[in-house]
């Protein structure tokens, strides 16, 4: 969930989700509903039963809508088969094409490249050379083969013997050998680490206020770039790899205590919730498939889910474990082609290589970055999401593909669907969300927008970032405002028919498509790259 730097000894890498779900909306207004009442036998505190919604049931019913909300206010025309199809045709083309220059520049210039970037012969795809650039994929990688696909496959044992043997306390054996896997890969000194946030997120928020919590939550999120703290948690360790992996888990960590926190302010002062224990605190924050980079569940789902889960019989479980193993090794493959035939990461580490290659290639570098970023989301919060479903949990829905992608809002709400939760519930609803006019909604979605830099990081090019898509999704927005009021939607109707307004529905989205991919790459590859794309594509393309 971290988006590193090229070279992560030159500062603290950021948290990556990229287009980490947001998308603020008009309609979250809250609606009247019945308190929504937690099911099940196995809450045995009779307070835990409506322990998450007592008052808050209008809330749901918000983020619920939140998640349905589509571009247009009704579903467009059908355009025809033949139609579609040349639509798809001619993607694919453009796809395609524009990958194939990249392929071409890649090996032009591989000899250049590895001289300065060091490329890594294998014998994965017929001895193709990999570039090995991208930072963050590496590190999961090494991590991988190192620990971690021992430990969650431990993981995996050790909750399927505890529900077969021990359901009851299940919750309990899951939190003991989550510290314990955190002290194999972080020793003594992580668990400490991760036990001291925890503990002292926990202790504020007996103080049932929303604000010192989140005071808390960005003051403990701080002290992960101090300098000075910085190098005694290097001395702690004999690798920055180690180091590395600590920064992640602990701010992965702090929207797990932070959600944790927030929904204990919201219980009434003289309510004693036995799902509000420490215990249950350790349980969601030690919970190991998610433990090092997600992806996010709030806590309410976790509670719920922990204390109902979905349980399997063998056979389908086993069914479940072969699928998700076939679509991991499938996903890993196709992210590991990618970078045996596109040097996409070395090539943005080179100016002049950028500024020299053509616009087919530069669009095919473009394409390749957030495709791969994609691909990688699909590995990374796949292996996850796989455990989680074995457990009998339900986890977020893995990110969706960035080629079907046409909006702002559609990419910060469908890309990482846990943190788009975690944002709507605990940072932009709060903040007024839709209620408060036109200024309350720019005032939210800034606020959530700067919440988001913060947490990744808090760099230049990651607030760059955060308020170009800022910027878009209140373009968007407007724009969304502007198609549907009564002036504009009957001179549309009366001009043009409806297959017609679809066509103008894409022309507009294919605008904020382009801005879009511009815009995420200053994420993924810092501002000089933004700029170099602007500067080519339309200022000397164009002028």
């Amino acid at each position: 969930m971290y988006r590193a730097p090229a070279n992560p000894l030159s500062r603290q890498p950021g948290a990556t989700s990229q287009a980490k779900a947001f998308t603020p909306a008009a309609s979250d207004r809250r609606s009247p509903q019945p308190s929504r009442v937690l099911p099940g036998p196995g809450l045995r505190a009779a307070g835990c039963r409506d322990a998450f919604f007592p008052a808050h049931s209008a809330l749901h019913a918000a983020i619920q809508k939140l998640s349905t909300l589509h571009w247009e206010a009704e579903s467009p025309a059908m355009l025809s088969r033949w139609e579609l199809t040349l639509c798809l045709l001619v993607s694919l083309g453009f796809h395609f094409r524009s990958f194939y220059e990249v392929y071409k520049v890649s090996r032009e210039h591989e000899e250049e490249l590895d001289q300065e970037f060091e490329l890594e012969m294998d014998t994965l795809f017929g001895g193709l050379k990999k570039d090995p650039t991208d930072f963050e994929w590496n590190f999961w990688l090494e991590w991988g083969k190192q620990r971690l696909v021992w430990l969650l496959l431990g993981h995996m044992a050790v909750s399927q013997l505890a529900t077969l043997l021990t359901k009851k306390h299940r919750p309990w054996i899951i939190m003991i050998y989550g510290m314990w896997a955190c002290w194999c890969v972080l020793g003594a000194p992580g668990v400490v680490m991760v036990l001291l946030h925890t503990t002292i997120a926990f202790c504020v928020a007996q103080f049932r206020s929303m604000l010192l919590s989140w005071l808390c939550s960005l003051l403990l999120l701080s002290t992960l770039r101090l300098q000075s703290v910085e190098e005694v948690k290097r001395r702690w360790y004999k690798t920055e790899s180690e180091y590395y992996l600590l920064q992640f888990t602990l701010t992965v960590r702090c929207l797990y205590y932070t959600s944790f926190s927030l929904e204990l302010c919201r219980q009434p002062p003289s309510a004693q919730r036995a799902c509000f224990s420490f215990p249950w605190l350790l349980t969601y924050v030690f919970y190991y498939p998610v433990f090092h980079n997600g992806p996010i569940l709030n806590f309410p789902e976790f509670f719920r889910q922990m204390q109902q889960p979905e349980l399997s019989s063998l056979q389908h479980s086993l069914c479940i474990l072969a699928k998700g193993l076939g679509r991991l090794l499938c996903w890993w493959w196709l992210a590991e082609l990618m970078v045996h035939l596109m040097y996409m990461h070395a090539l943005y580490s080179s100016i002049p290589l950028l500024e020299s290659v053509s616009c087919w290639t530069l669009g095919g570098l473009a394409l390749a970055q957030v495709l791969f970023f994609y691909v990688k989301y699909l590995v990374l919060f796949g292996a996850p999401a796989l455990l989680m479903r074995l457990d009998g949990l339900t986890p977020p829905p893995l990110p969706r593909c960035v080629s079907t992608m046409f909006s702002f809002t559609g990419m910060w709400r469908y890309f990482d669907v846990g943190l788009h939760n975690f944002l709507i519930r605990y940072v932009y609803i709060p903040l007024g969300g839709s209620q408060h006019g036109l200024l309350g909604t720019l005032l939210s979605t800034a606020m959530t927008f700067a919440f988001v830099s913060y947490w990744h990081g808090s760099y230049e090019d990651l607030w760059c970032w955060a308020a170009l898509n800022w910027l878009g999704v209140t373009v968007e927005s407007g724009v969304r405002r502007l198609l549907q009021t009564p002036c504009v939607r009957e001179t549309l109707a009366r001009h043009l028919s409806p297959q017609a307004r679809r066509r103008l529905h894409a022309l507009l989205a294919s605008c904020s498509t382009s801005m879009l991919i511009l815009f995420n790459l200053v994420f993924l590859e810092g501002i000089q790259v933004g700029k170099t794309y602007w500067n080519r594509i339309f200022l000397q393309e164009w002028l």
